[in-house]
């Protein structure tokens, strides 16, 4: 699907700059009034636009950087971070199915879980993936992140979802505005110490996670994680307010999914990018109030939280485009 629609974009007059980075702005005019004239790029060429879309993902770091430093109008936004969490996917089908489980017409089960803990921090599970995997996600070296996926069939042997727990800007890094780039980078980059610096994640059964003792072992839940995982103690690369809310609400999330509390249950670390941690500021026509001509859209800017929700920004960014013409 992916190719069509770049052939039809191309069909169309579009134009696709592989390996090609923005890495600043012509511009003139101060204040409110500059306007927006043309992107340097990466290859030294200086592309003229007066109107453009800006919608790079939510781990565009660079990117936020060249915004801060063009004073580019943007926000610290909250996200949260924590671990993927897997069970069989079995375990998880007689929870919501019960005596139904394993009927071909409903396929493997799916969850959604919340529990407000008593530091103030919202839990929750977060991008579930029934008959999924975990996978790595990281975009930097010497860090690890995770994320999970599931294919079309459903038919991988766990269930994965994010356990995450809410960051507050104004309470973790309340005076800079890149700040949660900062925080993530921090406990990126010890999962992969504690997952042995090679790139493994680390990992620790549900059961000594609740006792408070490093995993040395793991018992009969498979992490799907690739390369692999070392069993380890997760709080040294989550903050305490975190482990503090996880610890908390496993045993609620079992009092609504039997198993969801298992011995052998397998976290893993760490899920980090759940949401961009800034939002670029638009204007009532969708331009950015420092930068006219330039109009921030999609999850790297801060109004959406997946495909579909980007999407629909996507259209919005196109139509105010168009409305300034």
């Amino acid at each position: 699907m992916v190719m069509f629609i770049r052939a039809e974009i191309e069909r169309l007059g579009g134009e696709y700059r592989f390996e090609t980075r923005v890495e600043g702005f012509d511009m003139d005019g101060e204040g409110t009034e500059r306007r927006l004239r043309g992107l340097r790029l990466s290859t030294g060429e200086t592309l003229p636009a007066e109107r453009v879309i800006l919608a790079v993902g939510h781990s565009a770091r660079d990117t936020f950087e060249m915004l801060r430093d063009a004073q580019v109008e943007m926000d610290a936004k909250p996200f949260s971070i924590g671990v993927r969490i897997e069970h069989p996917q079995s375990v998880i089908d007689v929870a919501r199915f019960g005596a139904s489980a394993g009927h071909e017409m409903l396929g493997a089960a799916d969850y959604k879980l919340v529990h407000h803990a008593s530091n103030g921090r919202a839990v929750y599970s977060f991008c579930m993936c029934p008959g999924g995997q975990v996978v790595a996600a990281t975009s930097e070296e010497g860090q690890v992140v995770t994320n999970g996926m599931s294919q079309y069939s459903r038919a991988e042997r766990n269930a994965n979802s994010g356990i995450v727990v809410e960051v507050k800007p104004e309470l973790d890094f309340p005076d800079d505005v890149l700040g949660g780039v900062a925080f993530q980078r921090k406990w990126e980059k010890a999962a992969f110490v504690a997952g042995g610096s090679n790139y493994n994640a680390p990992a620790q059964r549900v059961g000594d996670f609740l006792a408070g003792r490093p995993s040395t072992s793991l018992g009969a839940v498979v992490p799907s994680y690739q390369p692999g995982v070392t069993p380890t103690d997760l709080t040294q690369c989550l903050p305490a307010f975190v482990t503090d809310a996880i610890r908390e609400a496993l045993p609620q999330f079992e009092r609504k999914l039997r198993g969801f509390s298992m011995e052998d249950a397998v976290m893993t670390g760490v899920e980090t990018r759940t949401s961009s941690p800034i939002r670029l500021r638009r204007d009532r026509d969708g331009q950015s109030p420092t930068l006219r001509g330039l109009f921030p859209a999609g999850e790297g800017a801060g109004y959406a939280g997946g495909i579909l929700s980007a999407g629909i920004d996507g259209i919005r960014a196109a139509e105010w485009l168009a409305a300034s013409l």
